[in-house]
């Protein structure tokens, strides 16, 4: 069976969704699309972390009972993301019973292999980051990431043996080159893994809000250690049938959390004797003004205000033609005004436009039999499968700006009156590429895609279509 399974974070409810989180999550949507497009049977998930302690301080800060709070605040994300017309399979919500069965079912394997045992903890907690935090690593006293000071813990937790999959770590990185992308994030691994690994705390006594440790009162699920279990439980774990998607094709993450993905993640695996997945990817951060978008720092774009004044497929061509997937990129409001105006209205709406008019003024509306299209796709598919999003996207456009030079040259508009015949035969030809780049648009641009489609469907004009992106 081909199959493709493909997973983005699930994301803290302490909040509603900033672009950050829908740069992720769109990535994970373009991805999924192509491969359906493949006739891949595809699994894409997402969903939400609901047992952190931040969420407790959220709740609190919004004077809702915890359960109230979540339930409110999983609505907003799931509806968030319809929304902004993410194809996610599945949704997940860590306070489910289907995922406790999934944290119960790794506990289980990962205790008989001997890997967990108590012992106590004293040390900084970054409540933001949601994990310990090495002193040596504060900056002026305070988390670097989230500019604040940290809680000192001391508390009798269970631990998980990191350690003693050091060497597992690092041969298997290093033996599967593609395991973790971009190269940066690679490299960075790796030198952490080799500067030697801690067993961390897996559960936690002074927070009460979390998955019960099973059979030890007082004793809550650390939340990476629960969090992480999410993409098993979206295969159904343990039930027989998770192997169908298991081990998944691709983790897509911010780089922030490299470390629980890349080290934590397939530690936990090794010890419960999975499969790691095939290869985990971390983009990397939006700026604005400089500084990383972050709830925290009071910063974030809401991207339902964006795609309400321009349009989801504009929001999502900025993200993936502007920014290398993999690396840091600016978001700015007035680059984003340009593309729109520029890349969009211009270079593809105006295509449309133009060749739809000239076949329903000058044939009547019919288009007539079309030949093969002209453009090579090869360079498109190897682009989104080594996950070059802006290398495949930034294709296309030149294909779609190589077609509005071709009728500059070609001029069918004057040719109406001398060679009809060369007339249709140019236009067709145009109709013929514009359909293949619909086609080729469809993961990153699927509304528009649709309508470049049933502008010439059926070997007709469908002026009822209507413009693709009018002039704002």
């Amino acid at each position: 069976m081909n199959k493709f399974y493909i997973t983005t974070p699930i994301y803290y409810v302490n909040d509603i969704p900033h672009i950050g989180h829908a740069y992720t999550t769109l990535s994970a949507d373009v991805i999924a699309r192509y491969w359906r497009q493949k006739e891949y049977e595809v699994l894409f998930a997402t969903g939400v972390d609901e047992n952190a302690q931040k969420t407790v301080q959220a709740a609190e800060a919004a004077g809702k009972p915890i359960v109230e709070y979540t339930q409110d605040m999983a609505d907003i994300w799931r509806t968030t993301w319809e929304k902004l017309g993410i194809s996610n399979d599945c949704f997940i919500r860590t306070t489910s019973d289907k995922h406790k069965t999934a944290v119960y079912e790794i506990i289980k394997r990962v205790q008989a292999g001997g890997d967990i045992y108590k012992d106590s903890y004293k040390g900084f907690y970054c409540v933001g980051c949601e994990s310990f935090i090495k002193e040596a690593d504060l900056v002026d006293g305070l988390c670097p990431d989230h500019k604040t000071e940290p809680q000192w813990l001391e508390e009798d937790n269970f631990f998980f043996k990191l350690s003693k999959y050091q060497q597992q770590l690092l041969d298997h990185i290093e033996s599967h080159p593609d395991f973790i992308q971009p190269i940066s994030r690679r490299h960075e691994v790796l030198s952490f893994i080799k500067q030697g690994l801690q067993d961390f705390s897996v559960s936690r006594s002074t927070q009460q809000w979390g998955i019960p440790w099973p059979d030890e009162p007082g004793q809550v699920v650390y939340v990476w250690f629960d969090a992480l279990t999410n993409y098993l439980t979206a295969t159904g774990f343990p039930e027989e049938d998770f192997t169908k998607f298991w081990p998944a094709d691709l983790h897509l993450i911010g780089k922030d959390i490299s470390k629980f993905h890349c080290i934590y993640w397939p530690a936990m695996l090794m010890s419960a004797g999975l499969p790691l997945p095939k290869q985990i990817f971390a983009h990397g951060f939006f700026t604005i003004d400089g500084q990383k978008i972050s709830k925290s720092l009071g910063n974030a774009v809401d991207p339902l205000t964006m795609m309400s004044k321009y349009g989801i497929d504009t929001l999502r061509y900025y993200l993936f033609s502007e920014i290398p997937f993999g690396e840091d990129g600016e978001f700015n409001h007035q680059r984003f005004q340009t593309v729109y105006t520029t890349d969009l209205a211009d270079d593809l709406g105006n295509l449309v436009q133009r060749v739809a008019v000239l076949i329903s003024k000058h044939l009547d509306g019919v288009i007539g039999e079309l030949p093969g299209p002209t453009i090579k796709v090869d360079p498109y598919d190897q682009a989104i499968q080594e996950l070059k999003l802006s290398t495949a996207l930034k294709g296309v456009w030149q294909e779609i700006r190589n077609l509005n030079v071709y009728l500059q040259e070609n001029k069918p508009w004057e040719k109406v009156s001398t060679d009809k015949v060369e007339f249709e035969r140019i236009v067709r030809q145009t109709v013929a590429n514009l359909l293949l780049i619909a086609d080729l648009l469809k993961p990153f641009l699927p509304d528009s895609s649709q309508k470049i489609s049933a502008t010439f469907a059926d070997g007709k004009i469908h002026p009822e279509v209507g413009l693709l992106f009018p002039k704002k």
